[in-house]
């Protein structure tokens, strides 16, 4: 048909989280993923990381990748340019705002046990005593004085319980608090108190509108409630069949697991529906 419109992928953004989602268990991207991806950019895409991780424990995953574009870290609060190791946005926690929470959150639920994330590039995450930290090759130092926690800007502060579960402090925690942070429960022993209003999908909608993208072109893929507001922003949201029961019920569509390449299912049916369409065009 003479005229006819190159077929092409319905999505041009793809967004992935990184842990439990594009990741593996054992923290690598499979090659099946790798080559899904590559051939949803060959066909017109771009890919965008949107993780929890703040910058410094995102670089080495970006690098292994090869990636050179725009990546939203820290639950939203930076834009990383990684072909300029640059930070374009870089939002953070009102100090004042946090220790009122925590007090808040504390006088509800007895001492938490505490870690932070401090702002910038090199930023470090200072752990305190008792906070439990997943095996892996991130780095973090060890608070020796507690006035340390608040001698310069953070992103965000971490919080665990000794007896209450992941569900339960971020419950307690956005009912007593909510008012003046932002909680999000992110993983497996990780709730985080951030700046009010703070998302995903805040940091999302920044870095689609500089690489010319809208809601409508992007496809969303995590596996935590701290994904619930990336998916009801993106026209399409993937759960991966290990994520939370949270992001299940307003995913559009569950794929397999991390580690059976869930993203690597999804993309492939999307790339073989669009070679189908190129023939069809093709022969009419």
């Amino acid at each position: 048909m003479t005229g006819a419109t190159t077929p092409h992928l319905p999505y041009r953004l793809i967004a992935t989280d990184l842990d439990g989602t594009l990741l593996r268990s054992d923290g690598t991207v499979s090659e099946r993923t790798r080559a899904a991806l590559a051939a949803a950019t060959a066909a017109g895409a771009a890919h965008i990381v949107v993780t929890g991780r703040g910058v410094p424990w995102t670089k080495y995953i970006l690098e292994d990748l090869g990636y050179q574009g725009l990546a939203v870290c820290g639950q939203g609060a930076q834009v990383y340019h990684a072909g300029e190791d640059r930070l374009l946005t870089s939002v953070t926690l009102d100090r004042q705002l946090a220790t009122l929470a925590l007090a808040k959150i504390e006088a509800e639920v007895g001492p938490l046990l505490l870690a932070v994330a401090r702002d910038g590039l090199d930023g470090e995450v200072l752990v305190g005593e008792g906070y439990r930290l997943h095996d892996g090759p991130l780095p973090y130092q060890p608070i020796t004085d507690a006035t340390d926690i608040w001698s310069a800007p953070l992103s965000k502060v971490y919080v665990q319980h000794p007896t209450l579960s992941d569900d339960e402090l971020a419950e307690v925690s956005r009912r007593v608090a909510g008012g003046l942070v932002g909680v999000v429960m992110a993983g497996e022993g990780i709730v985080e108190i951030l700046p009010l209003g703070l998302t995903k999908a805040t940091g999302l909608s920044l870095a689609a509108r500089r690489l010319g993208h809208r809601a409508a072109d992007t496809i969303a893929f995590g596996d935590m409630p701290n994904d619930v507001p990336m998916f009801a922003w993106a026209a399409h949201g993937v759960a991966m069949s290990n994520a939370h029961a949270e992001l299940k019920d307003v995913a559009d569509e569950v794929t397999s697991s991390n580690d059976q390449d869930g993203i690597a299912v999804v993309l492939e049916k999307l790339l073989d529906g669009t070679a189908r369409d190129r023939a069809a065009a093709g022969q009419a």
